[in-house]
């Protein structure tokens, strides 16, 4: 049977290197999809399907970051109940989480698959990639259910300690979601609507086994009739801590999208070298997104059981977790940029593979910036401030819409190459006062009970 685990006893950095390695890896399989899915559309449909997948990168990670933010946030309550042993309201708060993201996500994948083109036009996507553009991120928006119902599952599971089961449905997600691709694209010829399709499909039956499984193995999760009741009060509770989440996300978003809007009036090969440049440096910095979503549960459960002594030692071995990795990440990226890059592109392509080349090593030198952002960005929002949280965003959205309006225009490709960095260091300046504000009001709080 599974079992949930309790993150308050035992070695801070024993316990998020454990809980983050299930996370890593699940993060590492999603991201060897979403590289295999752009190496199968570059190689087999060539560069402007790939450019026109890569066009709309942006808008897609708008509005599913809203909906992720918005099941990690609906965990933080969940999370923190689990470590005060108030199991009677953890599940309460999981049945109101499951009836909300009924509502929302078909709200979401309604307005938004209404205002595909518009937003494609809005974002200056090149008009001989925009029909692709246009199917995949229609195809996206429409399943949003599927991935806002998986990543919620996830989250909860997550929330009670466990974050291994939720890596064996990724895991089957991905090898289903790889199979479907080839036999969408390479047999049936969808194009790249195939590739949208095959994730859609993957994630919602990933998302109703892990909803079986999760009911039948998790016996602390099995509730009465009345616990399963719609609550407005914790309705209320859940969506004052996922929506600023999720809308963190969205306004990080925002920047993003201005920042590709801008890229993609440089043409075709800037849309395809950030694309597959893009996959890469996403594919290398799963382990400071892991690490910090390990540190939003730890955080939550500690705070919780009213230890916030151990919160500020997570803190200290999870940076140094995060630097070493930063080291090792900078030495590969450096030696080997351009070679990664001939699996989206081929070798004829001495433009695209310069260019991508040129943002991966700009970006490397800043992860060390992306990984103290992450740790304490997730750890303000494990102990419930997601709107001071929110506010980080605001930060990272200005620095990208400085770069996009101000500098790419001047400077070019060079310009974008920046962008990511420059909002990572204004998160940062933002982000570390706003942890030992809420660390202080969090001991505060603790010292009163």
């Amino acid at each position: 049977m599974a079992t949930s685990k309790n993150l308050t006893e035992g070695s801070p950095l024993l316990l998020i290197f454990n809980f983050t390695i299930p996370l890593l890896l699940g993060n590492l399989l999603q991201q060897t999809y979403s590289l295999i899915d752009a190496a199968i559309v570059g190689k087999f449909l060539g560069i402007n399907c790939l450019a026109s997948v890569g066009a709309s990168t942006s808008v897609i990670f708008l509005i599913l970051g809203f909906c992720n933010g918005c099941c990690c946030g609906f965990g933080i309550p969940i999370a923190q109940k689990f470590g005060a042993n108030d199991y009677t309201t953890m599940r309460r708060y999981v049945a109101v989480s499951l009836k909300l993201s009924a509502i929302m996500s078909v709200v979401i994948a309604t307005v938004t698959s209404l205002f595909c083109a518009d937003i494609l036009r809005s974002m200056q996507t090149p008009e001989n990639i925009f029909r692709d553009a246009y199917l995949y991120l229609l195809v996206t928006f429409i399943g949003i259910p599927c991935t806002f119902y998986y990543n919620l599952l996830s989250s909860i599971i997550r929330a009670l300690g466990d974050s291994k089961t939720p890596f064996y449905f990724l895991l089957f997600s991905t090898v289903l979601n790889i199979v479907l691709d080839l036999f969408f694209i390479l047999s049936l010829h969808w194009g790249v609507m195939g590739a949208a399709i095959a994730t859609v499909l993957s994630q919602g039956l990933s998302a109703i086994l892990c909803y079986i499984y999760m009911n039948k193995r998790f016996a602390i999760l099995k509730g009465t009739r009345e616990e399963k009741r719609f609550n407005t009060a914790l309705a209320k509770r859940l969506l004052n801590i996922g929506v600023p989440m999720g809308l963190q996300f969205s306004i990080t978003a925002i920047g993003s999208i201005m920042l590709q809007s801008a890229n993609n009036a440089l043409g075709t090969a800037c849309v395809a070298a950030f694309t597959a440049a893009i996959r890469i440096k996403t594919f290398f910095i799963c382990p400071f997104e892991s690490l910090g979503i390990a540190m939003a549960t730890y955080v939550g459960q500690n705070y919780g059981a009213g230890k916030t002594v151990r919160i500020l030692k997570g803190i200290k071995s999870s940076i140094l977790m995060a630097m070493i990795y930063a080291v090792v990440t900078f030495a590969i990226i450096m030696v080997g940029s351009e070679k990664m890059t001939l699996l989206f592109v081929d070798a004829t392509e001495t433009d695209i593979l310069s260019k991508a080349a040129l943002y991966l090593h700009t970006t490397c030198y800043f992860f060390p910036f992306l990984g103290v952002l992450c740790i304490f960005r997730y750890s303000i929002q494990g102990a419930g401030y997601t709107n001071l949280a929110m506010l980080s965003g605001v930060s990272e959205m200005i620095a990208r819409i400085l770069v996009s309006v101000l500098a790419v225009p001047a400077f070019g490709f060079i310009a974008v190459c920046f962008g990511d960095p420059s909002a990572w260091i204004a998160a940062d300046l933002f982000l570390i006062p706003a942890f030992f504000y809420v660390y202080r009001q969090i001991s505060n709080k603790n010292t009163k009970r």
